[in-house]
């Protein structure tokens, strides 16, 4: 491995580090510096070995045999949010929380759904992270990248090709910085939007469960969740692994389910759903690693 200023662990555990507690080890775990200390690194690591960026680990199945490579992950360095005006300039590393809970102290409008998307930076906006009525593509402006290569690029909203949950980032590349634009309002009156989607959410999600969050992309002209539970999923159970009865697009770990568990569940939750609707459905959660 090349020599780093950050953090470097071999044959580290990923199961504490995502939602599901589940999976595997990572060959390397690397906890950068700095942007200079991410760059530096990935220029000198071989170029066949696998990269991998992890932020909160909530959209993400990390399979039972772990990752064959180098997870990255950004630390305090990279949790940043900074106002100017009606634009905030935050870290690859930052939760959609801090975020949002920044722009309402700079009054700026716009932002509050963010609060609701649990993970950071690097990965809404990789994914095009969206809830209630409004995605990252809506408010970016513009996103620094890491390329596999070590290369820092700086990338306008219209160069990453967004759709329905995803972007055309290049594979391997880890947002390390994003510019979000809102525009002026009333810190009280963001507090009270932020608040109605909290409230949401705790009353139709299991935010209190080790879970991936949604697990399946919404097809056109359906919800996820209700193709799900018109399917008979509802409570639907592998080992350890469960079909939410509260929202049925979570899959839950109850205790001690394995990834192949959760992993097994959502694709019999697919083939139940194609045979009952003929709707196939797309899995939102990412997936990675080794099977054991």
């Amino acid at each position: 491995m090349p020599t780093v200023s950050g953090r470097l662990t071999p044959n580290a555990p990923l199961a504490p580090l995502v939602w599901f507690k589940s999976g595997g080890l990572a060959d390397w775990l690397f906890e950068p510096k700095d942007v200079q200390d991410l760059s530096e690194f990935l220029a000198n690591l071989d170029p066949a070995t696998p990269v991998m960026a992890l932020g909160l680990g909530s959209n993400l199945i990390v399979r039972d045999g772990g990752w064959r490579g180098v997870v990255v992950r950004l630390g305090k360095a990279f949790s940043f949010a900074r106002a100017d005006g009606t634009s905030l300039t935050c870290g690859g590393g930052t939760s959609g929380i801090l975020v949002s809970s920044t722009a309402r102290d700079a009054g700026i409008a716009g932002l509050e759904f963010l609060r609701s998307i649990p993970g950071t930076v690097g990965g809404f906006v990789r994914m095009n992270g969206g809830a209630y009525g409004r995605e990252t593509k809506d408010v970016l402006i513009n996103c620094t990248i890491v390329l596999r290569d070590g290369t820092v690029q700086s990338l306008p909203v219209d160069a990453l090709g967004y759709t329905y949950r995803h972007s055309t980032l290049p594979e391997g590349a880890i947002v390390v910085e994003a510019v979000f634009h809102g525009t002026l309002g009333d810190p009280q009156a963001i507090q009270a939007e932020m608040d109605r989607i909290a409230a949401a959410r705790e009353e139709s999600q299991p935010l209190r469960s080790k879970t991936g969050g949604s697990t399946f992309k919404n097809p056109d002209g359906h919800k996820a969740w209700a193709l799900v539970d018109a399917a008979g999923c509802r409570g639907l159970t592998i080992g350890d692994a469960q079909v939410s009865e509260k929202h049925c697009n979570f899959l839950l770990n109850l205790g001690a389910a394995t990834s192949a568990d959760i992993e097994a569940l959502g694709e019999e939750v697919r083939t139940r759903v194609k045979a009952h609707s003929g709707v196939t459905l797309e899995w939102e959660i990412q997936r990675v690693g080794e099977v054991a």
